[in-house]
């Protein structure tokens, strides 16, 4: 009989081309994403003579240099910037990839759109030059980021050389305490593993807890596994993926969408399939958390305080989170909740879907900022979705600042920046010195928590706003 496999080993299986005695791999790409940055890729293809490979399976968006206050190329400010995305816009009419572009209703930051459109399906592998696209693994595809000698290797063959990850399995089970989010789950989980705990392995989630989330909580998991060194994270497709699927622009249909639905069935691991390595977590002893370092795994929850660097058993560890709160200008044994911040920000791949909006206007209608906000929806149909529901006047009239889909102030690259010294609440996924901005302080809080924070103008706990502590 055949030895039982991990989903992780179907899905390279299946798209294995040749395997070379040394271990290297080529694999075919499956679906190829992309934002401005693909800018150098296409130099190169020219530069060389060459043609795109499969334009029918590179999709594009402009997401990381275009404005926020608006979405008219020429209001992008910066020149390098502008250049990129006007590049993209004549790239796609020369090559003929499929283009979300500024003026177009599809457009958003790619990993909302991927899912958003259907380009996103269990079973293929997705590569885009962008690390985060671990975040496309919530609908069972192995997606990751490559980079930009990569992105030139599969705009001209289709292709990629990978070695092969190891697995990990990573099983949360029991219900969510009230107020817990996916945010608060992922950031809980890099807390246990570290920040390079799963370095070299694809992350597969399993256990009560990920069968339980919708898959906007899933992809906000799968999203932040870039965070604990992994290569990739995947959920196993199950009947709420494919009630996410139905029906979407790029999703299969009629017969086509039975032949799919058969074989995404087939994805789950086997009973008995051995993963290299396995941990567990209880969800029922989580809390909502805050980081108060410069790496996502430097977290606590908000009840707590910051730590004490005399506790860490090594000196190394010591001497990392010295420094990360002589960064962060934090004293140990301060209370999270005491930290005040200068600004919010809501928004970027990892918290700026509908359901995230949701939460944070059910907080910030209950009150009005009292630090500046700013919230960048994850699409232009998220965008357009909230101002129909509501959300939006709902943000308005609490004093956040409604804006334009984008990274923003996610990664810094359009001008949406942290002031050096200053302090950010922030939905994002990363909190390294600088990533905001020269000398910028992130705290990755979730939606509700980020909202709660806008209120108040200290990091605070949203269940005291949910009637849930």
């Amino acid at each position: 009989m055949a030895r039982p496999r991990t989903m992780f080993e179907k899905i390279w299986q299946d798209h294995l081309i040749r395997e070379d005695e040394d271990g290297a791999c080529l694999l075919f790409v499956g679906r190829h994403l992309a934002h401005d940055g693909l800018y150098h890729g296409f130099n190169f293809l020219e530069g060389r003579g060459l043609a795109l490979a499969r334009a029918d399976q590179t999709f594009a968006t402009p997401d990381h240099g275009i404005s926020t206050l608006s979405h008219r190329l020429d209001d992008i400010v910066d020149p390098v910037q502008h250049r990129v995305v006007k590049a993209l816009q004549d790239n796609a009419a020369r090559h003929g990839f499929t283009l979300f572009g500024l003026e177009d209703p599809r457009q958003g930051i790619v990993h909302v759109v991927g899912p958003e459109q259907g380009l996103t399906q269990p079973g293929l592998l997705i590569v885009c030059g962008d690390s985060h696209t671990s975040t496309h693994g919530a609908l069972g595809a192995l997606a990751f980021g490559i980079g930009a000698s990569e992105v030139c290797h599969v705009l001209a063959t289709q292709t990629l050389w990978q070695r092969k990850p190891r697995t990990l399995r990573v099983t949360v089970d029991g219900a969510r305490p009230a107020g817990v989010t996916a945010k608060d789950v992922i950031l809980a989980i890099i807390a246990r593993i570290g920040a390079n705990g799963a370095s070299g392995h694809v992350i597969e989630y399993a256990g009560s807890t990920i069968r339980d989330m919708s898959i906007e909580e899933r992809l906000t998991v799968c999203n932040m596994s870039i965070e604990a060194g992994a290569r990739a994270g995947m959920v196993a497709p199950d009947d709420k993926t494919y009630a996410f699927l139905k029906g979407r622009p790029f999703a299969p249909t009629g017969d086509a969408w039975a032949l799919a639905e058969a074989h995404w069935r087939s994805l789950p691991s086997d009973g008995g399939a051995v993963f290299d390595r396995e941990e567990r977590l209880d969800a029922t002893l989580f809390a909502p958390m805050v980081s108060w370092g410069t790496n996502p795994s430097e977290v606590a929850p908000i009840t707590g305080v910051v730590p004490d660097p005399a506790d860490a058993a090594e000196e190394t560890a010591r001497a990392a989170m010295q420094r990360s709160l002589d960064y962060m200008g934090l004293a140990a044994g301060m209370r999270l909740a005491d930290v005040a911040v200068d600004q919010v920000f809501i928004g970027s791949c990892t918290n700026a879907r509908i359901e995230d909006l949701r939460a944070a206007a059910a907080i910030a209608r209950q009150g009005r900022a009292v630090v500046p906000v700013m919230v960048s929806p994850g699409s232009t149909l998220v965008k357009r979705q909230a101002e129909a529901e509501g959300l939006a006047q709902i943000f308005r009239e609490a004093g956040f600042e409604w804006r334009e889909s984008g990274c923003s102030m996610c990664c810094g690259m359009n001008g949406d920046l942290v002031a050096a010294g200053k302090r950010c609440a922030s939905t994002s996924n990363r909190n390294f010195p600088g990533r905001q901005g020269p000398g910028s302080r992130t705290h990755l809080v979730s939606p509700a928590m980020a909202a709660a924070t806008a209120l108040s103008g200290r990091l605070s706990d949203p269940r005291d706003l949910m009637g849930a502590a």
